[in-house]
């Protein structure tokens, strides 16, 4: 029955990721005052995409093609360390944060190398990019993941989430510096605005998309997938480290979908206030984003030092 909760929470995240970024653009067509698509457009995207032939070029090699399939399999590994409506399962209680983002450095390693495959000059400046932003932003990640793990005593999310849950509403200090930083990682990992733009091409500004632009057909739609299933796990991540409450301690029907209705509301809230983010401010120059991320990794470490002038007190 475990298993078969575990299975459902992966699949829960593969089928619901599209819906998270349909919502983030319809709120922010709403804030802009323009006619918002449908929430489904996502998955009409991806699947016009996958019933199309890919076209692949003639100086691609196996890592051009293999890649997409490597980063979406390497996302949804990284999907089932991460409780979403449960805690407690086969899957979160056998791997750790390190685990997962080490996932994360897996598939961006590939989407990297893929870039790099053709030899264009967006691919290998859009690589170039990718690397360096990632080199900022996992420190400071996992900065602010171990403030949280320091204060449940493991690095396993499920045990962390249980500790956050049994202890009740307490104000700790050192989690709203995590929260800060872990947010600001979250829009550089997922390519958001200030520090990337998902809606542009233009050369000077793409990071990601300057990646991808040789892929097409159903390989764009793998990795397209897997960039939504990022980003809904980021939000996951935020809403269930910080704000665990609702999330199913025990295995019946009731419970289950009290914590998906949960966690769905959690992360609509998560995309209105992005959107507002999004809208409200504007991207950036790519050499700042160094010093949006050294802010982040700074929060972090503010946060674990607080947790453990607290600990000394105490």
């Amino acid at each position: 029955m475990n298993w078969l909760i575990a299975i459902l929470q992966i699949t829960l995240f593969v089928v619901l990721a599209p819906l998270l970024a349909g919502w983030i653009k319809c709120c922010k067509c709403r804030l802009q005052n323009r006619k918002a698509p449908s929430v489904f457009q996502p998955y009409r995207d991806l699947l016009k995409l996958t019933c199309k032939q890919p076209v692949v070029s003639e100086q691609a090699s196996w890592v051009f093609t293999k890649a997409p399939y490597i980063i979406f399999s390497a996302t949804v590994l990284a999907a089932s360390v991460v409780p979403l409506i449960a805690v407690d399962l086969p899957t979160s209680a056998s791997a750790d944060v390190i685990v997962m983002v080490g996932f994360f450095a897996f598939a961006r390693f590939f989407l990297a190398l893929a870039g790099l495959d053709i030899g264009t000059a967006f691919g290998g400046m859009g690589s170039s990019r990718e690397m360096t932003i990632s080199s900022l932003a996992e420190p400071a990640m996992l900065m602010a993941i171990f403030t949280l793990t320091m204060t449940a005593s493991t690095t396993n999310l499920s045990f962390a989430i249980t500790h956050v849950l049994n202890e009740g509403l307490v104000l700790r200090p050192s989690f709203v510096f995590a929260l800060a930083a872990l947010t600001l990682v979250a829009i550089a990992e997922t390519g958001r605005i200030p520090v990337d733009n998902p809606a542009t091409h233009l050369e000077l500004t793409m990071i990601h998309e300057a990646m991808i632009l040789e892929y097409s057909g159903r390989h764009l739609a793998l990795i397209e997938w897997a960039s939504q299933l990022k980003l809904m796990l980021y939000g996951v991540l935020i809403a269930n480290i910080f704000f665990p409450w609702g999330i199913a301690e025990t295995f019946n029907l009731q419970a289950l979908g009290y914590g998906l209705l949960v966690i769905m509301g959690k992360l609509a809230l998560l995309a209105v206030f992005l959107a507002i983010a999004e809208t409200l401010v504007a991207k950036m120059r790519l050499f700042r984003v160094q010093e949006f991320l050294s802010f982040a990794y700074l929060l972090g470490l503010l946060g674990m030092l607080s947790h453990i002038i607290l600990e000394a007190v105490r």
